[in-house]
């Protein structure tokens, strides 16, 4: 534990360097509009990448493939009981060495109801998984991160291991409106992270929660690889449901695919050890 502590504080001159020269769009006092505050960025990135690097062994691949700058949907597979592969892939876009960006991620509207949870996700980025308040984030030029399976993906059993649940459409409709490209990711290791032996609906109701799942109670040590895939660009213009459900797909297929890459580089980089 001590070793690990070190390496935290030999790293903090190291994050106060990078956060220097790090892009973002804050007043004076270092919020946006949003709530984002680089302060607060500061204060967490330094335990941050403890978890990031040694604890998680997080490998990227395809940081080449998130715009420098300007408006994009970066959507993801969801998974692991607890949001960890959010703030993990929120993470890797801050200290991406090729285009680092300060993240907008969307969270569930129960969110605002816990006292804690809604003040420091809505400092490290996050905010109302709502349409509106996203679209008006892609049209300031924000990198947006939605998980289409929303609480689906998150809840589901480990019986379901790397099963992608059914993805809403909103996504689809906010980059067609603000012609906004889609960052597909792919996100392997986080599954590993808590088992999960299903889901107690009765609890699920009476918290008002998305769900309530029965867990191990421990948080097992896993290698995680972020497989980011090119943009994918779809024309704005009105359309069926069945062709947008068909549009859904293709990026759902896309995302399955950086998930069987990324396991099997998990799979590779495990044994190399």
């Amino acid at each position: 534990m001590l070793e690990a502590i070190k390496k935290i504080l030999q790293r903090d001159e190291e994050v106060k360097n990078f956060l220097k020269n790090f892009p973002n769009d804050v007043g004076e006092y270092g919020y946006d509009a949003w709530g984002f505050n680089i302060k607060t960025i500061k204060r967490y990135i330094t335990l941050g990448r403890y978890f990031y690097e040694d604890f998680f062994e997080v490998e990227v691949i395809g940081n080449e493939n998130v715009p420098k700058e300007g408006r994009c949907l970066v959507i993801a597979n969801h998974s692991g009981q607890l949001p960890i592969d959010a703030i993990l892939l929120g993470y890797a876009l801050v200290v991406n060495p090729v285009a680092p960006r300060a993240p907008k991620g969307m969270f569930e509207r129960f969110i605002p109801t816990l006292p804690f949870f809604s003040y420091w996700f809505s400092q490290m980025g996050g905010a109302v998984g709502d349409i509106e308040n996203c679209i008006k984030m892609l049209n300031n030029d924000e990198a947006v991160i939605v998980f289409p399976e929303g609480a689906r993906g998150i809840s589901k059993p480990s019986s379901k291991k790397y099963q992608l649940q059914s993805f809403g459409r909103g996504f689809l409709h906010m980059a067609r409106k603000t012609n906004s490209p889609i960052i597909p990711v792919g996100i392997a290791g986080c599954e590993e992270i808590l088992y999960s032996f299903g889901n107690i609906d009765f609890l699920e109701k009476f918290l008002r929660f998305p769900a309530a799942p029965i867990l191990v109670p421990y948080l097992f040590k896993s290698k995680v690889i972020i497989n980011i895939g090119k943009p994918i660009y779809f024309e704005n213009k009105e359309e069926s449901d069945y062709l947008a459900g068909a549009d859904v797909k293709i990026v759902k297929k896309e995302i399955e695919r950086l998930i069987a890459e990324g396991r099997e580089i998990r799979e590779k980089r495990m044994k190399e050890k």
